[in-house]
């Protein structure tokens, strides 16, 4: 059995892998659970430099990054890999891990020593997807290792490569190989590992069925899973927002990346005064789209990154066309029927519609027009996913209380589709549940332990 990357450039085998056997995957967790004790008696500071000397390798083979990501999973090389967003987040919880991880003092006095601390799990299994695969794998790498925990990193078979440039950036920065490493592992193994209790804490971010997958493999090893999965994140366009600002925010969330974003909008609601004008500056803008090879300057939207994943959205829009509603962007030269598939605006549509329903994770997105907020609000929350919204308008006030009674992770106001570390990511429903990044996220990669010292 091997673990295959076909390219959606153009269909042919970009990386070919053979997965760990069972008893050298075992291998693996144990090497890795034997250093964690002495990685975590490095002092702090030690551990957070060595993650920075790594960020600092994959500055120095970006173009490596750019390159493999276009072949890998089709994003085209104009948009420079994920090295921005990638710096952004490794350097904020460099920045803020000894504040985060300091012990919080109840009492010190000549009586009393009362304290609650800090201690890293172990060994952190990351289960990291292919749609943005090195933050989102790093998103709890680099905190997991400055924490004190060793690290094992599963890769998703269509980024394969990704896990290999970032064990090559870690050890070259110093970090022991057998604190951190890259394994190619199968399905049934890497449950078995779970099921044995192979590692202190998992981190996958994928589908739901693997979310699922993963929490039976760990059931009854009392062995924490934190998830991200599904999403079908909403955009609401208020009476009082500027009609430019949503239609270039909501549109950039809707197709960037060719629709697979984890955060991306995949359906908005917009006030009925301004739906009309909505509606026909958001055809233009998606009109305004290059669909092509990611290795020319010129693609704006690069392939999806399989052509299963591109039939999914194109049998979403066809039944939704075939229930009465409109498809308003005519097929784009470079549409194969495979892999490469043009970007999408309905109009026309219900909730009884799967495009309104089910995760697309493609470049397709459903507008309808609403009267009011509570009816936004209500379209909003009829959803089983729950990981970010956002809302435009002019109205703070009006944005904070619409905010709180949304069923979502995190709520954008004027903006969509980013990651701010600073804040907690999360999620609710069927999104799953964790905390990834600020604070919060070295509260989840470690572990209280109280201490309760009575002096006399």
């Amino acid at each position: 059995m091997t673990i295959t990357c076909i390219s959606p450039i153009d269909g042919s085998t970009y990386a070919t892998r053979a997965p760990l056997s069972e008893a050298a995957a075992f291998e693996a967790a144990a090497r890795a659970r034997e250093a964690q004790r002495a990685w975590a008696a490095r002092p702090l500071k030690e551990r957070t430099e060595l993650v920075l000397k790594a960020l600092a390798e994959i500055e120095g083979s970006k173009d490596r990054m750019v390159t493999e990501l276009a072949h890998q999973m089709g994003r085209p090389v104009r948009y420079g890999g994920e090295f921005g967003g990638l710096q952004e987040r490794t350097t904020y919880m460099a920045a803020i891990a000894e504040e985060a991880l300091a012990p919080k003092v109840i009492e010190e006095s000549a009586a009393f020593t009362r304290k609650i601390a800090r201690e890293p799990h172990g060994v952190v299994f990351v289960v990291a997807p292919w749609n943005y695969p090195y933050m989102t794998a790093n998103n709890t790498i680099a905190p997991a290792l400055i924490a004190g925990n060793t690290v094992i990193l599963k890769h998703a078979a269509q980024t394969i490569l990704v896990g290999e440039h970032l064990a090559d950036a870690y050890h070259a920065a110093g970090v022991p190989k057998e604190v951190f490493q890259n394994v190619v592992l199968d399905h049934a193994t890497t449950a078995k590992l779970i099921g044995a209790r192979a590692f202190d804490f998992v981190n996958f971010t994928g589908s739901v069925g693997g979310g699922q997958a993963m929490e039976r493999a760990a059931a009854g090893t009392f062995t924490g899973v934190a998830t991200e999965l599904g999403g079908k994140d909403p955009g609401y366009v208020r009476a009082d927002a500027d009609l430019d600002t949503a239609v270039d925010g909501l549109m950039d969330a809707a197709m960037f990346n060719a629709g697979q974003c984890c955060c991306g909008i995949e359906r908005i609601y917009v006030h009925e005064s301004l739906y009309e004008g909505f509606v026909e500056k958001a055809v233009a803008w998606v009109r305004g789209q290059v669909l092509g090879n990611p290795l020319e300057e010129a693609t704006t939207m690069g392939p999806m990154a399989n052509v299963r994943f591109a039939d999914e959205v194109r049998a979403q829009i066809a039944e939704a066309v075939e229930a009465g509603a409109t498809a308003h962007i005519e097929k784009m030269p470079a549409d194969d029927g495979g892999a490469y598939l043009t970007p999408q605006v309905l109009t026309g549509v219900s909730h009884k519609m799967r495009v309104m329903r089910d995760e697309s994770f493609g470049p397709v997105v459903g507008i309808m027009p609403v009267k009011d907020d509570a009816e936004a609000i209500g379209l909003m929350n009829d959803s089983e996913f729950g990981l970010t919204a956002a809302i435009f308008t002019k109205d703070a006030e009006a944005a904070e209380a619409i905010a709180a009674r949304l069923e979502s992770g995190t709520v954008f106001m004027n903006r969509a589709d980013y990651l701010d570390p600073a804040l907690c990511w999360t999620g609710c429903k069927n999104t799953g549940r964790g905390a990834g990044l600020s604070e919060l996220g070295y509260l989840a990669l470690t572990r209280p332990k109280s201490y309760h010292l009575k002096k006399a």
